[in-house]
């Protein structure tokens, strides 16, 4: 239950029965943002399907922004767990593996994890693809951008994995890099609900040439 600015939970579970407690307080939250939207979803029927008290809710998420901000927290610590559990499997030679082993991942997730179509790594979209809702771009950090947490966690994670320079170019890149795939991707899911494959495809080939420019 962390994130870049050193935790979103009110008090950190220190027993198994809160750590449960918060879980499924999360799944409810990711279920009824499928089911209802996010204007629709309420801190009482969160607490009501996760079974329990309001004011046990109010222990560890201080309202419902609180709430959605650790959904998204867990939803990119589950994406970067699973892209690292891939790369180590895949073994990959080189970035442009990597391009595509992050996006076919993020697109796995957007098909099949509740809740993250409408909250992936914090911006909220009421419909598919977007637009955002105006306020939700900094709901990882209120000083920065969701994208520039984002960059800088995959940077971290494939940079000594593939042998990366560090320093400010090559973090800018990763930042443009997924710009550019969070503008394409949305456009994907808007034009079909699974996310138009051929778009996903360009997905791909848009950021590997873009980084052939700076990782080569």
């Amino acid at each position: 239950m962390t994130d870049a600015t050193g935790g979103t939970l009110r008090r950190r579970p220190a027993q198994r029965r809160s750590q449960e407690r918060v879980e499924r307080m999360l799944d409810e939250c990711a279920r009824l943002l499928d089911e209802a939207g996010y204007e629709a979803l309420t801190t009482k029927e969160v607490a009501r399907r996760a079974e329990v008290p309001i004011g046990t809710f109010y222990q560890f998420f201080s309202d419902k922004q609180g709430l959605v901000k650790a959904l998204a927290l867990r939803n990119l610590d589950a994406f970067l767990d699973s892209v690292a559990t891939r790369l180590a499997a895949a073994a990959p030679s080189g970035w442009t593996e990597v391009v595509d082993l992050g996006i076919d991942e993020f697109v796995r997730m957007k098909r099949t994890v509740p809740g993250f179509g409408v909250v992936d790594f914090g911006e909220v979209q009421p419909t598919p693809g977007g637009p955002g809702l105006p306020g939700t771009q900094r709901m990882l950090d209120a000083a920065l951008e969701n994208n520039v947490i984002v960059a800088d966690r995959l940077r971290s994670l494939t940079t000594d994995v593939l042998g990366l320079p560090r320093g400010e170019d090559t973090a800018r890149a990763f930042l443009v890099a997924v710009e550019a795939a969070d503008a394409v991707l949305k456009l994907a899911f808007r034009a079909h609900p699974d996310g138009d494959p051929d778009l996903i495809a360009e997905c791909k080939r848009l950021v590997r040439r873009y980084l052939a420019d700076h990782l080569m």
